[in-house]
């Protein structure tokens, strides 16, 4: 009884289907700050952070993202493009795109930004002022409005 072979015979991996559907992903530049580093100081770059453990002081990334994971703990200002916090900042935050604060998150500080999400669950603590797309909080504005802000405290 003759049975097919599965592998390609070239290889000697198993042969690909040709009607499955190809996936091309561009790779991602994360750099992680695990659970049991401790920075003081200034992080700044131009690559997506994730932070698991703790920083005091400064985080500048202007063109990424900066997660702070569940077990991370940032005692700093930080400005970037979007921030995802899951775990307890104490600290400014000022975001040009969107600020996502999960359930288990935690923010003591003001936050800046043009989007922002808060679950259920997680804790604020801090003035919040959403700017319009368009313009920059530091550039002078034309007309004068009155800051959108207030202060909010989520907690379950």
């Amino acid at each position: 009884m003759l049975q097919e072979n599965p592998y390609n015979q070239k290889s000697g991996f198993p042969a690909s289907n040709p009607n499955a559907p190809k996936t091309v992903t561009a790779p991602v530049d994360q750099a992680t700050i695990g659970r049991t580093l401790v920075i003081k100081g200034e992080v700044s770059g131009s690559e997506s952070l994730y932070i698991d453990g703790k920083i005091e002081g400064k985080v500048t990334m202007p063109e990424s993202r900066v997660t702070i994971g569940r077990n991370g703990k940032v005692d700093a200002a930080i400005t970037a493009r979007e921030v995802v916090v899951m775990g307890k900042v104490t600290g400014n935050i000022d975001c040009s795109d969107r600020v996502d604060i999960r359930a288990e998150g935690s923010v003591h500080g003001d936050i800046s930004t043009v989007r922002i999400s808060v679950e259920d669950g997680a804790a604020l603590k801090g003035g919040i002022q959403v700017r319009s797309e368009g313009k920059k909080h530091d550039q002078p504005q034309a007309k004068q409005e009155q800051p959108k802000a207030m202060a909010a405290t989520a907690s379950a």
